[in-house]
């Protein structure tokens, strides 16, 4: 009996050791194979090529993997998946059009995922550009999502609830930056806001008994000013001339204002008819500020209009070669037309 026992308890023993042994080995197996994921994880050659990939609503982290691996860019894309599961963030990974690039490991690309850290484009509006040059180059666009359809203006005017029938003039010129899905009203809206500010902005710091009734007169004159010059260096002289004609009760007498109101008549040569051609915008005959403003200002015409250099130069002609005469006179005026014109 006692050798019986003795027997048993060497086999238990014995097993028990061997558990033991297996057990260090699935651990080991388990530690080498974490490791080498992990290796994986961060390998920047795990990724291979650049690609741009789109993450739509509702699609999980297998759907994406799936899309990498179709576009072969990711060859490990379960253990992708897996190795994203024992992270507690990813459920804040987020839709978006994602650009991935050799630089990348998989780890990175999921931390990217998280921080919404999607592709950017970029659309322009120029300094001067109309409402309708506007318009059409959000329409051009390729990314930008068209939500305006053909009646676009009242559209527009609708769905910002814009104050004016006319919303010439009352977007910010400047380089937008949105991520795919992007609407034209989404950029709209941001640039309405930006002019919004930068205008109440310039208007706070306004010259004292200037000839303008309200910022949106402000608005007026700088998109006048916008279209006279784009040289920094005549921006106020300019400004200086037209808000001394204001004070005065003269007429601006200024050709970008015409031009404007003849709209798809003028094809590019201003005629003496087109200057006595009566309409709100023709300042040769029609005092003060036109009604609504001729374009889109920047910064630098809305400053100039609310704080001019002081002065008494009330007239100016182009050069032709892209400055500007001024002049106190109108015989020195007419001088200047005679030297830089009429030749």
């Amino acid at each position: 009996m006692r050798n019986g026992r003795g027997a048993r308890r060497s086999l238990i023993r014995r097993l028990a050791l061997r558990g033991v042994g297996i057990g260090l080995a699935l651990v080991l197996l388990a530690w080498l194979g974490w490791a080498e994921a992990n290796r994986w994880r961060h390998d920047p050659q795990a990724l291979r090529g650049s690609v741009t990939v789109l993450l739509q609503r509702g699609e999980a982290l297998p759907q994406l993997a799936r899309k990498l691996a179709s576009a072969g860019v990711l060859s490990r894309p379960r253990l992708w998946v897996l190795l994203a599961r024992f992270d507690s963030n990813q459920a804040f990974i987020k839709a978006g059009e994602y650009r991935i690039t050799e630089a990348d490991t998989p780890a990175t690309l999921l931390a990217r995922l998280r921080a919404h850290d999607v592709v950017r484009h970029r659309v322009t509006l120029i300094e001067g550009w109309t409402l309708t040059q506007m318009l059409d180059a959000l329409a051009r666009h390729p990314i930008v999502r068209q939500a305006l359809g053909e009646d676009r203006l009242s559209q527009l005017v609708a769905a910002l609830d814009l104050p004016y029938e006319n919303p010439e003039g009352l977007f910010f010129p400047d380089t937008y930056v949105f991520e795919r899905g992007t609407s034209d009203l989404d950029i709209l809206r941001r640039a309405y806001e930006r002019m919004e500010a930068v205008l109440a902005d310039a208007w706070s710091q306004r010259q004292p008994d200037l000839p303008l009734a309200d910022p949106y007169a402000a608005l007026i004159l700088a998109s006048i000013i916008e279209k006279e010059t784009g040289r920094a260096e005549d921006r106020g002289f300019i400004a200086q001339v037209f808000v001394n004609r204001l004070r005065l009760g003269m007429r601006l007498q200024t050709d970008p204002t015409v031009i404007y109101g003849l709209g798809d008549q003028f094809q590019g040569d201003l005629t003496r008819a087109h200057l006595a051609q009566d309409t709100p915008y023709n300042t040769y005959r029609r005092g003060g500020l036109p009604p609504t403003p001729i374009a889109m200002p920047g910064r630098a015409a809305l400053e100039a209009a609310l704080a001019p250099p002081a002065g008494d130069l009330l007239y100016f002609v182009s050069r032709g070669d892209g400055t500007t005469a001024f002049s106190k006179t109108l015989d020195a005026h007419n001088r200047a037309v005679r030297e830089f014109q009429l030749q």
